[in-house]
């Protein structure tokens, strides 16, 4: 008898083991759930998830090929009509197996095995988040780009002021530079008219002196 390549073996040879696991598969998709030993769920289950991805591609040759390994026209077709459209967006593990003790009598360990027909709920990865959230960065940056320029703005005009202030500073001691210069030659002026009029006076003291002699 020829070594088995991978776990134990069950049956008395490679051919009763071929039909046991297929009528197991069959059972699984007829009903959707089966309780057998933990040795034979964990054997037929790569059978039964590669029969449920040939039912996936859903083309005649795919249907001929399941059929020429399980051999029963009733589970072939509700695998392709019923189970097939529910597990099309599940990419992998389409079997679940539970554990469920020991059965009575050869204390065998005896498990269930189903077939996951939940609905999947696709969660974002990582790269797409990113992805997602970098235009969103990128549209709110411009909207803060404006208060910068107001600021800016605001600068200008306050340096703007504060030179007009400078200048009018720089204006006004020029202008009473220009008033002080004007007191001073207008008192000059009344000076020399005092000085004038003195001298008229002693003139006149003078003429009037010589004038009684």
């Amino acid at each position: 008898m020829p070594k088995p390549t991978k776990g134990p073996r069950l049956g008395g040879g490679p051919a009763h083991e071929r039909l046991l696991l297929a009528n197991l598969v069959s059972a699984l998709f007829t009903h959707k759930s089966i309780k057998t030993t933990e040795t034979k769920a964990k054997r037929m289950r790569p059978l039964a998830e590669r029969m449920v991805t040939f039912a996936k591609r859903g083309d005649l040759h795919a249907r001929r090929r399941v059929l020429s390994a399980l051999g029963n026209k009733e589970a072939v077709h509700i695998l392709f009509t019923e189970i097939a459209p529910l597990l099309a967006e599940r990419e992998g593990g389409y079997t679940r197996i539970t554990k469920l003790g020991f059965r009575k009598g050869d204390n065998a360990p005896m498990a269930q095995i189903e077939l996951v027909l939940e609905p999947v709920t696709k969660t974002p990865s990582a790269k797409k988040a990113t992805a997602a959230a970098a235009p969103k960065a990128t549209q709110t940056a411009p909207p803060a780009a404006a208060p910068v320029a107001t600021e800016v703005v605001a600068d200008e005009t306050s340096v703007e002021e504060v030179a007009v202030d400078e200048v009018v500073v720089d204006a006004a001691p020029a202008e009473v530079v220009a008033e002080a210069a004007v007191e001073e030659v207008a008192a000059d002026d009344a000076a020399t008219e005092e000085a004038a009029a003195d001298e008229a006076a002693t003139e006149e003291a003078t003429d009037a002196e010589k004038a009684a002699e």
